[in-house]
């Protein structure tokens, strides 16, 4: 249960898709215009991640791997299907504003990371734990971004006005500028908070995050984890 519940952690904080892993910008800085959209991009991903995390897992041994990237892709993109479909028929309306970027969850680098990084190699279960932190951080992440960005750029939150009459919106806070300036700001205050704490932000040369699945020199690893190791230390002083 402790490795489970480390998994929602995770994804949640240490290793956020987002903040810490930098992955999934394009519809990151697209769709984050609202806090609306932002939590339907966030979870329609999660519950794709969920569903393909556990049927990745549980048929893990039987596919060959010389075709693993391949069936993946086609294991996710039958879910982001019905995804696709079920928000075209309940949620018309948040289906027309994320548009192109739900059929291209498919090709979200959180989704398939995931399942060749420890989907394809864990129990079903502990996948779905897995997709479940991952996909709540990649939520969170987009929930964050947004509440600034509508805040600012409309005045408003979830489309009603918060801000009084008076304010002027600040326009570019809902363009592609704004999305850089919002995301590189929270992202500069993260790094300073933990910088200070002593630890590292960046999980560099975090294999079970990469999912790259390159294979780093022992003497390499062992130089990054002294140099974290000054970190901390630089840190506590």
């Amino acid at each position: 249960m402790k490795t489970l519940l480390e998994r929602l952690k995770n994804g949640l904080f240490s290793e956020n898709p987002i903040f810490v892993q930098v992955l999934a910008m394009c519809p990151t800085l697209a769709v984050s215009t609202s806090l609306v959209n932002a939590l339907g991009m966030g979870l329609s991903t999660t519950a794709v991640l969920i569903c393909s995390n556990a049927i990745i897992a549980a048929i893990r041994k039987f596919i060959p791997n010389k075709i693993r990237i391949p069936a993946y892709i086609v294991i996710i993109a039958g879910f982001v299907s019905a995804v696709d479909m079920f928000l075209a028929a309940y949620a018309p309306d948040l289906y027309k504003s994320l548009g192109l970027f739900i059929p291209l969850i498919v090709v979200n680098c959180v989704i398939l990371g995931r399942a060749e990084a420890y989907a394809s190699k864990n129990a079903v279960l502990a996948s779905i734990y897995d997709a479940i932190g991952m996909g709540l951080g990649f939520t969170l992440a987009l929930a964050v971004l947004s509440f600034f960005r509508e805040l600012l750029g409309a005045g408003t939150l979830f489309g009603m006005r918060i801000m009084p009459e008076a304010y002027q919106p600040a326009n570019i806070m809902i363009l592609a500028p704004g999305a850089f300036l919002t995301l590189g700001m929270i992202m500069a205050y993260l790094n300073s908070r933990n910088l200070k704490k002593g630890k590292a932000l960046l999980q560099i040369h975090d294999c079970e995050s990469c999912g790259m699945g390159c294979d780093i020199p022992k003497k390499e690893k062992m130089d990054v984890k002294l140099d974290v190791n000054m970190l901390q230390k630089g840190g506590a002083n």
